[in-house]
């Protein structure tokens, strides 16, 4: 096997095994963002550059101007598995109002765009994986767990991260007080 498989191999064991410690250990609305990255909070989000299920090279510019929670997730994630379908729902209920999702898959593209396929989602999903493990901690996830959830307002600032699995009721109170009043 060459260096560049066996890595990323490497990085998704320990993604998985993120994942299932975040299911076993922040079931029922996830934990704060770890300790030191506190900090993110109220600075600029952080740029990248990952394609969508298209191929189309995309930027976190691509999705300012409205409150966007950055989802970070896998397939083989259960809780991502989980909360996917009450994201969905949550960005068709307010778009509106403007709010949106953006999942970074850590996945590969097939896989990732037959999953999102199936499960109806009504917003983009880039994806990639050693560049996607690079976003996910330059935004804040230390420990490389997933789910990993980042929401940024329409101004491109950082107000909000939650590690392991996101509860609808305390998502949906955040979104309504990031949200411009109607």
């Amino acid at each position: 096997m060459s260096r560049q498989l066996l890595a990323l191999l490497a990085v998704a064991v320990l993604a998985a095994a993120g994942g299932f410690f975040a299911a076993k250990h922040f079931a029922g609305g996830g934990e704060p963002a770890p300790a030191g990255v506190e900090t993110l909070v109220g600075q600029a989000r952080p740029d990248f550059r990952h394609p969508d299920l298209d191929g189309r090279m995309r930027g976190a510019a691509d999705f300012d101007g409205a409150l966007t929670l950055v989802n970070f997730w896998a397939t083989w994630c259960a809780p991502c598995v989980e909360e996917m379908p009450m994201l969905s729902e949550l960005q068709d209920q307010y778009r509106d109002r403007g709010f949106r999702v953006v999942g970074i898959a850590l996945d590969e593209r097939d896989r990732a765009a037959a999953f999102a396929r199936d499960l109806g989602l009504s917003y983009p999903v880039l994806l990639g994986e050693a560049d996607v493990v690079v976003t996910s901690r330059r935004y804040g996830n230390t420990t490389g767990m997933l789910p990993y959830s980042v929401l940024v307002d329409a101004q491109g600032v950082v107000r909000w991260l939650r590690l392991g699995a996101l509860e609808r009721a305390e998502l949906e109170r955040i979104i309504l007080e990031n949200l411009p009043s109607a």
